[in-house]
């Protein structure tokens, strides 16, 4: 089908690059002509593994292209996708005005029945608002149906998720609309599950917040198992071989970040409060996320004390591997906390500099290596699981270092891969290794 795809961020282009890819005519419209330039160059403007050389391909092929223009986008489009930011307003509700720009806009190009599908992650009754939008600009008789078919995507392994994923969800009340929906996205060959607008609406959020909760429950019992001598490694993998519970997002570590959970946990907030619901779970997963923020920087002080002219090196500044995305990363929180606390901080990531020196001080200063970041520090802080930093030897900890402490936010190394090093070592939610005595330190 003649597909056109409006915005060309994360969610958009890795959409509309899969939905050729299966064999739709896809444009992708984006306003940024700066965006469109490096797309059209054959550059992804974002990091994810993989979609650079699928772009190529479906733009070698004919079935990809990209514009700034919406008559020539939109020309011709049976299927339009909505894939606009919604990012957070300061009180946590989501920001809809670029989506009302998108459907203002769409209603003075629509010249024949179109599907207008809504990828963005959106309140429950945001379609509904869409509608009302689109039939108040017109400017012809055209007809269209809305539908909701959220997105479940992970940064980083994103390509995986759009061939491979568990689902996907079509929210329309038109059955013939959600039949088309359903026969685009038939190549993928996923289970399709039919529901209302306000019900797809509602499973994003719900299954974010869902996920979000998950990793905060393993982050208390992470800090129990500190108290009490548990491994939560060991727990999360004995807890996670029970089918009801599952092993996923039961890595303990210093909290979730990214484009999705904190946003979304957020807005489900905001949108129960708006009915006048106290939604005291959720309160308390965005809580122990924010602590679980600041664990590194309690340790830190304990066994280190005042960090005053300390040299600390900090490995991995993306939210998770795989991607350059810093949004509500634990980095910047525990970057700007070291900083305020006057210690000096240079950091290392393979992928997500860039991204962060337009969210952090100047003072930051930044290693191309893993090993130039260390050479000399007083103690090292990782927090993001890239693998480059898991294969990293440990035994150049204690070459390189001025003081062999590392401070693990995301449980890299195994025990046995230091008892022979002089290293300390506290991770979360395990004991902490101590090469002089062996034993917990209790930090």
């Amino acid at each position: 089908m003649k597909i056109a795809v409006i915005g060309t961020g994360y969610v958009g282009l890795v959409t509309g690059v899969c939905l050729a890819d299966i064999g739709h005519q896809v444009t992708c419209i984006d306003i940024d002509d700066s965006k469109i330039e490096a797309l059209n160059s054959g550059k992804s403007i974002i990091f994810e593994p993989g979609l650079e050389e699928l772009m190529e391909k479906n733009c070698a092929e004919h079935r990809l292209r990209f514009t700034s223009e919406y008559k020539d986008g939109l020309e011709n489009a049976d299927v339009i996708y909505i894939a606009v930011g919604t990012p957070a307003n300061e009180d946590g509700t989501a920001n809809l005005k670029a989506l009302e720009n998108v459907a203002v806009t769409l209603a003075t190009y629509i010249k024949k029945h179109v599907i207008i599908v809504t990828k963005s992650t959106v309140p429950i009754g945001t379609n509904d608002k869409i509608r009302q939008w689109v039939e108040n600009n017109l400017t012809c008789t055209a007809t269209f149906d809305i539908v909701s078919n959220p997105e479940f995507l992970r940064e980083g392994s994103a390509i995986q998720d759009t061939f491979y994923g568990d689902r996907i969800i079509i929210g329309s009340d038109s059955v013939k609309a959600g039949d088309i929906i359903e026969e685009i996205n038939s190549p993928f060959n996923i289970p399709v599950f039919r529901t209302s607008v306000r019900s797809a609406e509602m499973i994003k959020y719900a299954s974010n917040a869902f996920l979000a909760t998950k990793i905060s429950f393993i982050n208390e019992i992470s800090n129990l198992c500190e108290e009490l001598g548990a491994d939560v490694t060991e727990v999360a993998h004995g807890m996670g071989m029970d089918k009801r519970i599952g092993p996923h997002f039961l890595d303990a570590g210093i909290g979730y970040g990214g484009s999705c959970f904190p946003k979304d946990t957020n807005a489900l907030m905001q949108i129960a409060g708006d009915i006048d619901m106290d939604f005291e779970l959720l309160k308390s997963v965005i809580k122990v996320n924010k602590k679980q923020n600041q664990l590194l920087i309690k340790k830190a002080q304990k066994r280190l004390g005042d960090l005053h002219g300390l040299r600390i090196a900090v490995l991995g500044l993306a939210f998770k591997p795989n991607t350059d995305d810093v949004r509500e990363a634990a980095s910047l929180t525990i970057i700007k906390e070291l900083l305020s606390r006057g210690a000096q901080v240079i950091a290392y990531d393979p992928v997500a500099e860039a991204n962060a020196k337009l969210l952090l001080p100047v003072e930051v200063e930044y290693a191309g290596s893993i090993s130039s970041a260390i050479k000399n520090a007083d103690s090292v802080f990782i927090l993001t699981e890239w693998q480059e930093i898991v294969d990293f030897d440990p035994s150049f900890y204690e070459l390189l270092m001025k003081r062999p402490i590392v401070f693990d936010g995301r449980n890299c190394y195994k025990q046995d891969q230091l008892i022979n090093l002089n290293i300390e070592y506290y991770s979360i939610g395990r004991p902490n290794f101590n090469a002089a005595s062996f034993t917990s330190t209790g930090i």
